[in-house]
C-alpha cells in the first residue's frame, strides 16, 4: 500500500509543491513549526532514511541544501534546522526548519495554523528562490 507521501508525489493527495527533480520532492509541512517548514522525500517508496543507499543520501543531501539555500532566502532566519526522525510517515524524508534559535526546532511546540493562501504563498516564494 502506498504512503501518503507516495500519494502526494503521484498528485493522489494535493501537495503545497517548493521543489521536484527526478528523483525527490520538495513540499510544506501541512503542520508547521515555522514559516517556510518543508519535507524532503525520495519518490521511491523508502521506509527508514537509512535504508537509502549511500548514493541516494548523498544526492538527497544535496537536494535538501538546494532547498534549504531556498528556504534562507526566502524568511529571516539564523540557519535552515534539519532533523529526520520518521516516525510518523513510513516514507524517508527529511524536515527543513527555518531557526532563530535550537528552540525552533523541538517537534513538541505548538504547530503554526496557516490557512491555504498563506501556505500557497510560502511554497511560491521558496520555489521562486530554488
Amino acid at each position: 500500500m502506498a504512503t501518503i507521501f507516495s500519494k502526494i508525489v503521484s498528485g493522489e493527495i494535493p501537495s503545497y509543491k517548493v521543489a521536484e527533480d527526478d528523483r525527490f520532492y520538495a513540499f510544506l509541512d501541512i503542520n508547521p513549526l515555522a514559516k517556510g517548514h518543508t519535507l524532503v522525500i525520495p519518490k521511491r517508496e523508502v521506509d527508514y532514511f537509512f535504508d537509502l543507499s549511500d548514493e541516494e543520501i548523498a544526492a538527497m543531501q544535496v537536494f535538501a541544501k538546494r532547498v534549504a539555500l531556498a528556504i534562507k532566502k526566502s524568511f529571516a532566519c539564523v540557519k535552515v534546522g534539519q532533523a529526520v526522525l520518521g516516525l510518523e510517515v513510513p516514507h524517508a524524508h527529511i524536515h527543513l526548519v527555518p531557526m532563530a534559535s535550537e528552540k525552533d526546532m523541538l517537534f513538541s511546540n505548538p504547530k503554526l495554523k496557516l490557512t491555504s493562501d498563506e501556505f500557497v504563498e510560502i511554497a511560491q516564494k521558496i520555489a521562486n528562490n530554488f
